[in-house]
Formats: C-alpha cells, structure tokens, sequence
C-alpha cells in the first residue's frame, strides 16, 4: 500500500506543471506541490491512478510474456502432463483446471468440441487443483488414473460429475470407469503425480494467472471461461503465427 501511495504521488508530480528539476525539490516541498494541486485539481488524483495502473499493467504483460518465452517448453511439452486429441498436432492448447470448478465444468464440452472439429489440436491438461482437499483428492486420481491407461475417460466423467468432487465421489467414478481403486491409491502417491501439481502452481503463479480455468494457446494467455468459437480463433492465430 506504501509503494502505491508513494507512487501515486509520484505519478501526480510527473503531472504538475513546475518548470524546476525533481532534483531541485525537498520531498517536503514536493508533498505541499501535490497537496496544493490535489485542491484546486482533484480529478489530478485519478489521472495518477490511471498512469499506475498502465505501468502496472504494461510491466504485468511484459513479465507474462518472458515468462511464456522462458517456459514454453516446459508448458506446452512437460512429459508429465496429460495430452488429449492429436499427440502430434501442430498448435497445442494447455488448460489449467479444478474438477470443482463450475466453469471448468461449463467449458468441457467447448474444449471437447474443438478438439473433434480440429483434428491437428494437442490439448494438454495441467492439473491445478486450488478448491480444496476434495480439488486435490480428484487431481491425483486423475494423474493417477494414466497408470491404468484411462485418464482421458475418467477426466471426462469427472467434468460430468453431479456435485463436488471428494473422496468418495471421485471414487465412485473411478469404479464406475473400471479403474482398480487399490491401485489407483497407489499410484496417487507416486511422485510424479505430486510433481505435475507443483508445477502447475509454479506455472500459474509466473504467468499471473488467478482462476481456473486458464488458457494458453500460442502467444495468448486466457483466464476464465472461452466459448468454442473463440478458441477456435486463437487456435487459428497461433497457426499463423507459426507458419
């Protein structure tokens, strides 16, 4: 909060037109200049904001993108993720998820959608499970269920799961599914499985993203709910912008 009011007050001198070198000037005398500014020009206040909120965003998108630059690899190709629809596809779709999500529930069937419309799509799956124990019990099931070679069926059930996703309903689909639940609790524990989590959050946190669902498609980060067509459009950016 400091660091904003100092900067605000920055951004508020950087406004007023004083014909004499920041340098020249006490922090005192600079503090009674943006007071004196501040009464006889109040919006002054939010021109300062908005300057603030610019940088910030500026400073944020440029961060995101070294970030998407640096990791790329690692987002769009890590081993120990998941990989739906075509393995050897020429754009890859990266979607950061919580089984308890309702709008990763609502965006199921639209990612569903794309990847049987498209055929050269390489959706991969990162799980990020930030909604609770029940979030995290399903999450490792999930990896878990690779073992047995049934994720895709299982992550599909439970995007159609009725109520939330804990124990005993993540169980029940494993069932439902034919997965063998002694083996599956094994396998939950298997390192692998906590490392695709931590990465996921390590991810997350660097590409500032904040809610589930997120997406990143070529050079572009989504965050929240993307209906079909607008997926289908950044996949169609990202392909250009590969050739």
């Amino acid at each position: 909060m400091r660091f904003r009011q100092a900067f605000t007050t920055v951004a508020i001198a950087a406004l007023l037109p004083i014909p004499v070198l920041a340098d020249e000037l006490s922090e005192s005398r600079v503090k009674e200049l943006v007071l004196e500014a501040i009464r006889e020009n109040p919006e002054i206040v939010m021109e300062a904001v908005a300057i603030l909120e610019q940088r910030q965003a500026q400073a944020q998108e440029l961060s995101q993108a070294q970030v998407l630059n640096d990791q790329r690899d690692l987002i769009e190709n890590d081993p120990n993720a998941p990989v739906l629809g075509n393995p050897e596809g020429d754009v890859t779709v990266v979607e950061f998820f919580d089984y308890n999500c309702p709008y990763c529930r609502r965006v199921k069937p639209e990612v569903r959608a794309l990847i049987e419309e498209d055929p050269n799509i390489r959706l991969v799956y990162r799980e990020w499970p930030i909604l609770g124990d029940g979030s995290v019990f399903a999450a490792k099931a999930a990896l878990a269920a690779r073992k047995q070679d049934k994720y895709e069926e299982f992550h599909w059930a439970m995007m159609g799961l009725e109520g939330r996703a804990e124990e005993a309903s993540v169980l029940r689909v494993a069932e439902e599914i034919g997965l063998d639940i002694a083996q599956l609790r094994k396998d939950m524990e298997a390192p692998e499985v906590e490392e695709h989590i931590a990465t996921s959050m390590q991810l997350t946190q660097a590409l500032g993203f904040n809610g589930t669902p997120s997406f990143v498609i070529g050079d572009a980060l989504v965050p929240g709910f993307v209906e079909k067509a607008q997926l289908a459009d950044l996949v169609e950016e990202a392909r250009k912008d590969e050739d």
